[in-house]
């Protein structure tokens, strides 16, 4: 059980290409900078992004951690001291869509270190494949990550109608990222919710917006996170103030997170 510990978060998007493993790796520097412990996991288990944005090559990975005999703590790369990585692998099918018994091995492994982190953030694929959902699942909380595109828009409530109706899961955070204003971000948010409320009867919570920021590509570019390579920049900015929203989030449900695991079991088939 989490007791008055961690936080855990998916953070997921509809559709491919939003920015969302961008987002997830700055918001654990941002965490970071303020004595933050954070545990990344790379839950795009068919196509890894997170070291390929960092620029490293880890020995092991998600794939090894499945095997018997290896523990989390074998796989477990160090960006910073007190922020971690669990990173995955690109081209192994069978992580792509994980069994029960693949589920039940990784969960037992990731329990083992979790308590450890004020927060644990996985970085799902985009879509609504099985594993997704089921990782979805797990976390106390998920913040879907979408853009001003209507693409972006329509997958993203394909996901949640399919989180609600299949699993009944109703608390969603949404973060809007590449918007170009505050009234762009703001309508990009209230047209998703709009559909959500009148077709799912489901709120969401606006996280807030990250502006769509030159710096960010020759961040990418250089395989150096933002919030190193540009820690003034506007988005840089704006993901520190979402970090800020979710430490207060922590502080202010400290009780509820407190009696809940931190992270569920796998829902069944």
């Amino acid at each position: 059980m989490n007791h008055n510990n961690t936080l855990s978060l998916s953070i997921m998007s509809g559709k491919g290409g939003v920015g969302k493993t961008n987002i997830v790796l700055n918001l654990g520097y941002a965490l970071h900078a303020m004595n933050i412990r954070s545990l990344l996991m790379d839950c795009d288990l068919g196509l890894a992004n997170l070291d390929v944005l960092l620029g490293i090559s880890p020995d092991r990975n998600l794939h090894d951690l499945l095997q018997t005999g290896v523990d989390a703590e074998d796989v477990l790369v160090s960006i910073e001291d007190g922020f971690d990585m669990l990173p995955a692998t690109s081209g192994v099918p069978e992580l792509v869509e994980m069994d029960e018994d693949l589920q039940d091995i990784l969960f037992k492994k990731l329990i083992n270190i979790a308590g450890e982190y004020e927060f644990l953030m996985l970085d799902l694929g985009a879509g609504i494949s099985h594993t997704v959902l089921s990782l979805a699942a797990l976390t106390q909380l998920r913040v879907v990550v979408v853009t001003p595109e209507p693409t972006s828009l329509t997958d993203s409530y394909a996901m949640i109608k399919v989180l609600a109706t299949q699993h009944d899961i109703r608390d969603f955070l949404v973060l809007v990222n590449q918007a170009v204003s505050a009234k762009e971000a703001n309508q990009t948010f209230d047209r998703l919710n709009a559909a959500c409320m009148n077709f799912l009867n489901i709120e969401l919570r606006n996280l807030g917006f990250v502006h769509q920021d030159r710096t960010l590509v020759e961040s990418v570019r250089r395989q150096t996170p933002l919030m190193k390579f540009a820690p003034q920049a506007t988005a840089s900015k704006d993901i520190v103030g979402i970090a800020k929203k979710l430490i207060r989030y922590r502080e202010d449900n400290r009780e509820r997170i407190g009696g809940r695991p931190i992270l569920k079991d796998f829902p069944s088939e």
